[in-house]
């Protein structure tokens, strides 16, 4: 079951793209927490959004907001492709055990072994605030959640 608007979202514990260790509650202690989950690196749809998330780097960053992408990817995988599109903002694996953090937000297709298009917004308090999810195929529509980032921050 997918995480809903108003539950506390799961926290997590994932190795970045250059294999350092991130502590979803520790990042939501500090500012918004927008966790993109997205199923492979290096795909086309994904490669949109994400290039799409990275020119926007610095309106999250304006509005208090950390970014952080989740795929079931290796971190070596997640290293190549951030530095090749030129992403700064931290890419987790969610790789072993295989799909666990996605399996706690509802978005793990375990027949694949892919997320799907998870969107969650975690507000400093641990509360997810905006949520959406989209097929492996359907790309997603960002103006949603910007507009979700924009009603928490002015509140």
């Amino acid at each position: 079951m997918a995480v809903e608007v108003g539950s506390p979202a799961p926290d997590f514990t994932l190795s970045d793209h250059n294999r350092e260790v991130v502590t979803a509650s520790s990042l939501w202690r500090e500012k918004n927490l927008l966790v993109i989950f997205y199923p492979f690196a290096f795909s086309t749809i994904c490669q949109d959004e994400m290039c799409l998330v990275r020119d926007d780097i610095g309106e999250y960053a304006t509005n208090d907001v950390q970014v952080v992408g989740v795929s079931t990817d290796t971190p070596f995988a997640l290293k190549a492709w951030a530095e090749q599109q030129g992403y700064d903002f931290p890419l987790l694996s969610d790789f072993w055990p295989h799909g666990e953090v996605a399996g706690k937000y509802g978005v793990f297709l375990e027949e694949a072994g892919i997320a799907m298009r998870g969107t969650f917004l975690v507000d400093t308090s641990g509360v997810v605030r905006f949520a959406e999810i989209n097929g492996p195929r359907e790309a997603r529509d960002q103006t949603k959640w910007k507009k979700a980032v924009a009603e928490l921050t002015a509140a």
